[in-house]
């Protein structure tokens, strides 16, 4: 790379001629030079050929607005195309958040953050990093949701790839298509489950444009590495269908083997263009497609299902750190779970892998400490001829039970753990239920967006009389309650999968193994600290998530190599610095 990088110094080789030799920092090639130069050193500003003048304005990739130097806007041909002052980018970040705070309305912050992302990249990560805990709720969950919703009202430009039904038998082509082509992670969605919101078909590429935004900011993967898929196979959401804003396929779903055959022709061209170590990250698939795709092709590729996956390894995070706070081991508790989808059944899975780890007791022995309750009521096994599959595992002896308060008093679980996409259903009796027979009674109230909350953090406290130890899926305020102020933890996927992803590009991981999971959580539970145990808190602030994700990185790259399923080699002696230095930075570079 060192001689790749003399060439490019020397104007004698196009960046299309590269050679395609593997570097290390972000784990991405190098083709800029960019991570080879230190931050005070200069970078040539590449596109097909150097930018410059009014292009270079037009290019997210390397404009920096007024922060253009008097000798750049010399060299690069902008004299006049800009105003004559020279500002910092720690000014423009003052500037945007000062502009931001303006807005009343969410959803107005999300798209001035997507234009800021689309005019200037680097400024964007900057402005996300630096002030992370007050935009995670902007760029991701909650508002995305409602930007979902809306995205084709406010859609001003394509920020993905867009692969429907018409794309059949042309997907590799489609993917030629994107510019970049040294891609590691893909999130891909086909919008059948945004959230708790539904079948947004279509419109839900703002949750892989999001997931990725996140990877880069908290994870620290190069944005020129992430690409956001979504696979349009028509929506079942009759609103959709008859807006005529919609930007999507206007038919029903493709079902059945229709359905598999897309799938199955993606993942193949995926493999075939950006190789074997390349992520993909399922996003927001329907319980019963999931499932499935995610036991089709773990054998295969390198496949997460952040929903299934993610979900379970930052509950378990949690679990295992407000265990500090109740007392006794994880084999020592019982768990009841409102939903039975991905989220419930994947966290459930996790928590008994866990125990099982812990206990040595056979797995199968070990579900039997959890509980799920669906729509039709607790999950018993005179149930079980008419269950999904994924279900069945968690159909034990138990009489029937059709409400959850029933559940609680049947049940009296320790820990009360809500997927169930439905607001509201932690009422006043079932939190006071579990107060009732628990000194500290867990609760995890983890639907999304706000208004699917199984109930606030305040009527958490308020109902448990101070004594919960709460959660939630979307950000909650501090909670004060007679004069002890409450600090709600989110369990937020964003603790997980941008670490857990950096941990197996690091490594050069070619599968995703179970042991792998646990390895995030435990490395996430590590960094809750006795100062926020005080407060109640179970997971550690956000503002230091770039820490957080380089401890998770090292974590999961140690179980890689211990797996022998890394193929970046040699193992480097510290994890956590190497993951560290793997790290995008958003500073701007100086450029020749």
């Amino acid at each position: 790379m060192e001689s790749t990088f003399k060439e490019m110094n020397n104007g004698a080789a196009s960046v299309l001629d590269m050679d395609g030799k593997t570097a290390v920092h972000g784990g991405v090639e190098d083709v800029y030079g960019e991570d080879h130069a230190t931050e005070d050193q200069c970078v040539t500003p590449w596109t097909i050929s150097v930018a410059s003048g009014y292009s270079l304005l037009r290019d997210p990739h390397h404009n920096k607005g007024l922060a253009f130097t008097v000798k750049e806007r010399d060299a690069h041909y902008l004299r006049g195309l800009l105003p004559p002052t020279v500002v910092s980018q720690d000014l423009q970040v003052k500037k945007m958040m000062h502009n931001l705070r303006q807005y009343q309305v969410p959803l107005q912050r999300y798209v001035a953050m997507m234009d800021l992302q689309e005019r200037n990249e680097r400024l964007f990560y900057k402005l996300l990093v630096d002030n992370v805990e007050e935009l995670l709720p902007v760029v991701y969950t909650p508002t995305v949701g409602e930007a979902c919703q809306k995205y084709g009202s406010i859609f001003r430009r394509p920020q993905g790839l867009y692969i429907s039904l018409r794309e059949k038998g042309k997907i590799l082509e489609v993917l030629k298509n994107w510019p970049e082509k040294r891609i590691q992670v893909i999130v891909v969605t086909d919008g059948e489950r945004i959230l708790g919101l539904g079948d947004l078909g279509c419109q839900g590429m703002g949750i892989p444009v999001g997931k990725l935004s996140l990877y880069t900011a908290l994870g620290g993967l190069r944005p020129s590495s992430c690409l956001p898929i979504t696979i349009d196979v028509g929506t079942n959401n009759e609103q959709l269908l008859n807006d005529e804003f919609y930007i999507g396929l206007r038919q029903r779903r493709a079902t059945g083997q229709e359905y598999k055959e897309l799938l199955q022709e993606f993942m193949s061209a995926v493999k075939q263009n950006y190789g074997e170590k390349v992520l993909v990250q399922f996003e927001d698939f329907a319980n019963h497609n999931a499932f499935e795709l995610l036991a089709r092709y773990r054998t295969s590729h390198l496949v997460f299902n952040d929903d299934i996956q993610g979900t379970a390894s930052v509950v378990l995070a949690g679990v295992v750190a407000a265990l500090k706070l109740v007392g006794g081991t994880l084999a020592e508790h019982t768990f009841l779970f409102l939903g039975a989808g991905e989220a419930g059944t994947g966290i459930a899975e996790l928590i008994a892998l866990e125990m099982s780890k812990q206990t040595k007791a056979p797995l199968q022995e070990i579900r039997k400490k959890m509980w799920l309750v669906d729509s039709k009521g607790l999950i018993v096994s005179s149930r079980k001829e008419s269950l999904q599959e994924f279900k069945k595992a968690w159909a034990h002896e138990h009489e029937p039970v059709k409400t959850l308060l029933d559940a609680v008093k049947a049940i009296k679980p320790t820990v009360l753990i809500g997927t169930s996409g439905v607001g509201q259903t932690f009422t006043k009796e079932v939190v006071e239920a579990m107060a009732s027979f628990n000194e500290k009674p867990v609760i995890f109230a983890l639907s999304n967006p706000t208004s699917q909350s199984e109930c606030t953090a305040e009527e958490a406290y308020t109902w448990s009389k101070g004594r919960a130890i709460y959660a939630s899926g979307s950000p909650f305020d501090p909670v004060e309650y007679e004069g002890k102020v409450f600090v709600p933890g989110q369990s937020n996927n964003a603790y997980i999968f941008p670490g857990f992803g950096l941990g197996l590009i690091m490594s050069g991981a070619i599968r995703v193994h179970d042991d792998m999971l646990l390895a995030a959580s435990e490395a996430l539970a590590a960094q809750v600290t006795e100062e926020n145990f005080a407060k109640g808190m179970i997971f550690p602030p956000f503002s230091k998530i770039r820490k957080i994700s380089a401890y998770i990185a090292a974590n999961v790259a140690a179980k890689a190599y211990e797996l022998g399923l890394a193929s970046q080699l040699p193992r480097p002696d510290n994890l956590v610095k190497y993951a560290e230095s793997c790290m995008y930075s958003p500073n701007y570079r100086s450029f020749r």
